[in-house]
């Protein structure tokens, strides 16, 4: 079966106060293109659909629109991240058409969505798809309890008898092995009653697992100190591939052994294959690097997962550049002219109109800083005591900003401000 791997759309994100709305949309047309291109039977959307909890109505309809396109070619099955709201994004999903599954509640991680691929199109036995919506510890700690942890140091705050359950440790390895515990048993469960039959099984999971590489833009979801999940949770159930979001870099995770078939590794015969997709688009000058794609899956009959990268249109780029005013103004800057930019004044003092003349040179420039090129310098911390004269203070400052002086108006201008604050401080 084919499947399609995508996450972390962010519909309704910004960019430095740029709307990205049209650019995600050109992004979600190219992916219903290589859907119907590529013979896809079900797309998988692993969290951050939208940006925000109470999302734009523009973004709303685009998703509406989107996932309607979408299921006129494959299955579409889609979870929450830390960004938007369960609650919202699952409103209705009992009255989607057929094919279309908002999966957004946390007592249905252990029941999957069954995928018949011969529906699509595609050839081997069903495909059962584990959609775990994002698992905020302090949220589900006491939704997941199975039983496991009468250890837990904070069971006195159970809303029952003690005896009875105790919630998990507040972590997000411990919310995201309780549901990996879940799966476990209904994979189990379902090998058992058909023991000749070979279910393949994903697992969808919004979560900063171990080994992979964050940027700036994602949302900091630490609790306790700790945002990660070891990527060994996701083993030894016999999960053939793991479609994570949450880091916006496409990316590997390796998962280590899985007990339950004997096998290792990165993309082995039966092995556990993780991956991010990564976001669409670049939300922040640290991804500028990145090479931004959506998953392919092939899952044959055997469950052996094969992946590759489609890249993603990339609307406009994003880039950094550096120099003095006059070399940006020339030849430096020719081939920045329609980027989304983060430019560094490299001049000794602050440029006259540094940033009108930077943003009539790049009309897309979206951070523009002075920083003159100094060499690295030890910082040193000094007290200002009450002894100095607070016109030096002021004229130390503006060398530490600038890298020079005042200028003969600049310092004339301290001055007098420096005289009427004292006559002002006399007079009260």
């Amino acid at each position: 079966m084919r499947i399609l791997h995508t996450s972390d759309w962010h519909l309704g994100r910004t960019l430095h106060g740029v709307d990205l709305l049209g650019h995600q949309a050109a992004y979600l047309d190219h992916l219903v293109e290589v859907v119907r291109a590529e013979g896809v039977g079900a797309v998988l959307v692993a969290g951050d659909v939208y940006d925000r909890a109470i999302p734009p109505v523009d973004a709303v309809n685009l998703l509406s629109d989107t996932v309607a396109r979408l299921a006129e070619h494959a299955d579409v099955v889609l979870t929450p991240g830390n960004h938007d709201s369960a609650i919202r994004l699952g409103f209705g999903a009992s009255l989607m058409r057929p094919g279309v599954h908002f999966r957004t509640r946390v007592p249905d991680v252990g029941a999957p969505v069954i995928l018949d691929p011969a529906s699509r199109g595609g050839s081997g036995g069903q495909v059962a798809v584990y959609a775990v919506p994002y698992l905020d510890p302090d949220g589900v700690r006491w939704e997941l309890a199975d039983g496991c942890c009468e250890d837990a140091p904070d069971a006195s705050e159970a809303p029952g008898p003690a005896a009875e359950r105790r919630p998990l440790p507040r972590s997000h390895e411990a919310v995201t092995a309780a549901a990996m515990r879940r799966i476990g048993a209904d994979v189990a469960a379902r090998r058992e009653s058909a023991p000749g039959d070979r279910l393949r099984n994903v697992v969808m999971a919004h979560a900063f697992v171990v080994g992979g590489q964050a940027s700036e833009s994602e949302r900091d979801i630490r609790v306790g100190g700790v945002d990660s999940v070891p990527a060994g949770v996701f083993g030894g159930v016999g999960v053939d591939y793991v479609a994570l979001g949450h880091l916006h870099g496409p990316q590997k995770v390796t998962v280590p052994i899985d007990v339950s078939r004997g096998t290792t590794g990165q993309g082995g015969a039966g092995g556990t294959v993780a991956r991010y997709s990564g976001s669409p688009l670049a939300y922040s000058f640290s991804e500028m690097h990145q090479k931004k794609s959506t998953v392919l899956l092939d899952l044959d009959a055997s469950g052996e997962a094969r992946t590759e990268l489609v890249p993603a249109p990339v609307p406009r780029r994003l880039a950094e550049v550096s120099g003095t005013l006059d070399e940006l103004l020339g030849e430096a800057g020719d081939a920045h002219t329609d980027d989304w930019l983060r430019v560094f004044v490299t001049d000794d003092s602050r440029p006259t109109e540094m940033y009108a003349r930077i943003r009539a040179r790049f009309p897309h420039a979206l951070q523009v800083q002075h920083r003159p090129a100094r060499g690295t310098e030890r910082e040193v911390v000094s007290v200002v005591g009450s002894g100095r004269d607070p016109l030096e203070v002021t004229h130390e400052f503006v060398q530490h900003v600038t890298g020079s002086g005042p200028r003969t108006s600049e310092a004339a201008a301290l001055r007098t401000a420096l005289e009427r604050a004292l006559a002002s401080e006399r007079s009260a």
